[in-house]
């Protein structure tokens, strides 16, 4: 059922075929948005996730990009999505992937890829989503709020706590939080909001071996103090309120959906 919140808004969410990024996109269908969905493989959206959506009565499509090609391959995402749906409102950086090694055995391959997808992919796939919000602004005139645009970019825990052998993953989180506080402030004038969403551990295909792990499962939900991982609607729900005019006094800020993890963790 549509709750009706995000009704006539246009969304591109990154990374989008699965785990929290599919959530997201069906949560901001159910709340009356149109939504693009983007992976990195050509041929389109999984069935599934573009049926729901459109099942719901909103517009879907699909575009292929990888976000960690350069600042060409984000533009070009962005512009490909608007052009499906006719413009944007609605950002969501989901897209990002994670690297395990000691410290001293990263390799700068995979350090790249963790930085270029991580931060440098969603660096220039936002700056392309406000170049969007801009042209817009103008071919109305430059009136004020013309440009009505949030951001969400989705962090983790892990840019406010450590979470050893993922050194660069923890860095390029990092870099969200401050690039959220930058940006609030330079695109307020503009009517752009920008926040962060760092969820906790949840239950998605990149923690299949924690959670076929009874033992770590425990140790970990030990330290969750309501005691069980989030799933990808617990993140979704709080980036739909983030995206929605009821939200529209909040920019800048990481906001966690954790289940109390953040303040009651002990280094694994």
């Amino acid at each position: 059922m549509a709750h009706g919140s995000l009704a006539g808004r246009k969304a591109l969410v990154t990374g989008s075929t699965q785990g929290i990024g599919a959530a997201i996109a069906l949560r901001l269908a159910q709340d009356g948005a149109d939504v693009v969905l983007n992976g990195r493989k050509p041929g389109g959206a999984p069935d599934d996730v573009a049926r729901r959506i459109g099942s719901l009565g909103r517009r879907v499509a699909y575009v292929a990009a990888d976000i960690s090609g350069g600042a060409a391959e984000a533009a070009r995402l962005v512009d490909e999505a608007a052009q499906a749906l006719g413009g944007l409102d609605i950002l969501v950086n989901n897209a990002g992937v994670e690297r395990r090694a000691d410290f001293w055995e990263v390799t700068e391959e995979d350090y790249d890829l963790v930085m270029d997808t991580n931060v440098k992919g969603l660096f220039f796939a936002t700056q392309a989503f406000v170049r969007h919000l801009r042209s817009q602004q103008g071919q109305h005139g430059g009136k004020e709020g013309a440009a009505r645009g949030a951001i969400v970019n989705i962090s983790s825990v892990h840019e406010e706590i450590a979470f050893p052998h993922f050194a660069s993953y923890c860095a390029s989180k990092g870099a969200l939080r401050m690039l959220a506080r930058n940006l609030a402030s330079e695109l307020a004038p503009l009517g752009i909001r920008i926040n962060n969403v760092a969820p906790g551990a949840i239950a998605t295909p990149i923690n299949a071996q924690l959670l076929d792990n009874p033992e770590q499962l425990r140790a970990l939900t030990a330290q969750i103090p309501l005691g069980r991982m989030g799933q990808p609607e617990d993140v979704a729900g709080l980036v739909a309120f983030l995206a929605g005019d009821d939200a529209r006094y909040i920019t800048g800020g990481t906001h966690f959906v954790d289940g109390g993890l953040t303040y009651h963790y002990t280094e694994q």
